[in-house]
């Protein structure tokens, strides 16, 4: 696998995995802040509100960009097992029949068996693969770039209690750039996922409405 040094950050994830982590860490801080503002029942501190928001995100972040590692050398380790055991077929049959599983269902289910033998020959003919799995630098690039999310995500969902003196007033629109934020999100995991992106919106804000409402009902 080939260095990335010069490559964007946005390069280094797809849309989805963009997406996707924004939207952990909307609803981590949005149950995150629902949960406080239920436990303290009016009596809000927004110096608490904020540590708590942002330090919650930011160990999700961590956790999440480790979790990610961990897949990328899942990936890569099936990759090698793959290659080896193409490689190690008792006869081409066998290897192109590992192949076709390794592929999508709907692809394997096309090609022709001289795709299949003209796959397996170019593959014959790579180097030696790793012994073991390595991590890149945009395996790190990739997971530092999920963590900044999972913690930046967190920063719209603050600011209220930046600026507003009144931690309840404050909660309150808080609730809310969450759900706007969660609607925007869920409109384009809809339209990356081939869902309707509205629909895929409003899914998303019924979530975060529904963790308000409860927490709004309990006093908070």
């Amino acid at each position: 696998m080939s260095a990335v040094s010069g490559i964007p950050l946005v390069r280094v994830l797809d849309p989805m995995e963009r997406i996707s982590e924004t939207l952990f860490g909307l609803v981590m801080v949005l149950t995150f802040i629902c949960s406080l503002g239920v436990a303290t029942a009016g009596n809000i501190k927004i110096q608490t509100m904020l540590i708590g928001a942002l330090g919650c995100n930011l160990a999700w972040g961590i956790v999440d960009g480790g979790l990610y590692l961990l897949a990328r050398i899942n990936e890569r380790g099936g990759n090698i097992l793959t290659l080896r055991a193409i490689r190690q077929a008792r006869d081409p049959e066998t290897a192109r029949r590992v192949i076709a599983d390794a592929l999508p269902p709907e692809l394997a289910s096309i090609l022709p068996m001289e795709q299949l033998e003209l796959m397996r020959q170019k593959l014959q003919q790579l180097p030696e693969p790793y012994q073991r799995p390595r991590l890149t630098k945009r395996d790190w690039i990739g997971a530092l770039g999920l963590c900044l999310l999972s913690f930046l995500s967190t920063f719209p969902v603050v600011i209220p209690f930046i600026f507003l003196s009144d931690a309840k007033l404050a909660l309150r629109i808080s609730y809310a750039v969450a759900i706007v934020m969660l609607f925007c999100c869920g409109y384009a995991f809809g339209y990356h996922s081939g869902l309707r992106p509205w629909a895929a919106g409003l899914s998303m804000v019924a979530i975060g409405g529904a963790l308000v409402s409860v927490a709004v009902a309990l006093g908070g």
